[in-house]
């Protein structure tokens, strides 16, 4: 018998944490934080991560567990996740992911088989000393004639995706829509119960200029001097994350404060359009326009009370 899933996703700075507080009380449920920046220890400003007294003495999973100096993969995260959800069913709770991260929510709600995929290291190599000679834009494209799907959807800078996508096409002469399409994804263990949060687009770069403007005044260009203090630098995978890695690039004398802010709204925007725009591709998604109701409080319950609905 399948077990439910309930998932509370939304662009940065929606508003998603207060409202999976009072949803995790409403539901008897614990949450899993799919945010691939919150999993980070030490990088808490910058990547707006769950203070402990919002927790509100709920127990949250996948946060706040992995070195910075490490790296970490959507596989790592579906065995993280996928323990957190035995455990939470285990007491009888309501498994709640929790997050913008699309890439990891998908690890849980489609059935890709990580593990076994077909794999070319060599090629994968090839392409790598390709994109350092010539340039991401280059092996991007690479794509256009052999998956035009793929070329117009991944971006140049998306190495790791525009890698996977020429591999796929490399070792099985399909495109990975193709490929993924004849996976059984739907065979999940789970009943997906699946909400997102929007609002109205020049409201929410309002509040993504505000966070990052909070960010900065609560300390996040210390956060990254001890960071970099630590040893990390701007080629990890961490410090690659919005926020991080501008600051750094002030730091190094290669940006102006001013225009390091600018930077981290500019490309925080970006990002809350890309994540609207993934999230868009499953047929599952319930929307939640935050603009319908007058706060949080009652948001909560309209999803409450649709999640009760669909359950029936």
């Amino acid at each position: 018998m399948k077990k439910d899933l309930f998932i509370l996703a939304g662009p940065t700075a929606v508003g998603k944490t207060a409202i999976s507080i009072d949803l995790a009380k409403k539901l008897n449920g614990e949450i899993i934080s799919a945010d691939s920046m919150q999993i980070y220890k030490y990088m808490d400003i910058g990547s707006a991560k769950i203070k402990e007294d919002e927790k509100e003495g709920i127990l949250h999973y996948a946060i706040d567990f992995v070195h910075p100096s490490e790296e970490f993969s959507v596989v790592d995260f579906k065995t993280e996740a996928t323990k957190g959800i035995e455990e939470i069913n285990s007491k009888n709770k309501l498994p709640m992911v929790v997050g913008g991260t699309g890439f990891y929510i998908n690890s849980l709600i489609f059935n890709y088989d990580f593990a076994n995929t077909h794999k070319d290291e060599q090629y994968r190599e090839y392409l790598r000393e390709l994109a350092n000679e010539k340039g991401n834009e280059y092996v991007h494209s690479l794509l256009k004639d052999i998956d035009e799907e793929s070329y117009n959807k991944l971006y140049p800078n998306d190495l790791k995706r525009v890698t996977r996508a020429l591999e796929v096409y490399k070792l099985t002469r399909k495109t990975i829509s193709q490929y993924n399409s004849e996976q059984d994804i739907y065979n999940i263990p789970y009943n997906v119960y699946y909400f997102v949060l929007t609002m109205d687009r020049a409201k929410l770069y309002d509040r993504i200029n505000m966070r990052v403007d909070m960010m900065i005044e609560e300390g996040l260009i210390d956060e990254v001097i001890k960071l970099k203090n630590m040893g990390l630098t701007a080629d990890m995978q961490s410090m690659k994350g919005i926020g991080y890695k501008e600051i750094l690039y002030y730091l190094d004398g290669k940006l102006t404060l001013d225009e390091a802010v600018e930077m981290i709204k500019k490309g925080s925007r970006n990002y809350a359009k890309r994540q609207l725009t993934w999230f868009r591709k499953d047929k599952r998604v319930i929307w939640i326009d935050k603009d319908n109701y007058k706060d949080d409080k009652e948001v909560a319950q309209a999803i409450f009370d649709k999640f009760k609905e669909l359950r029936q």
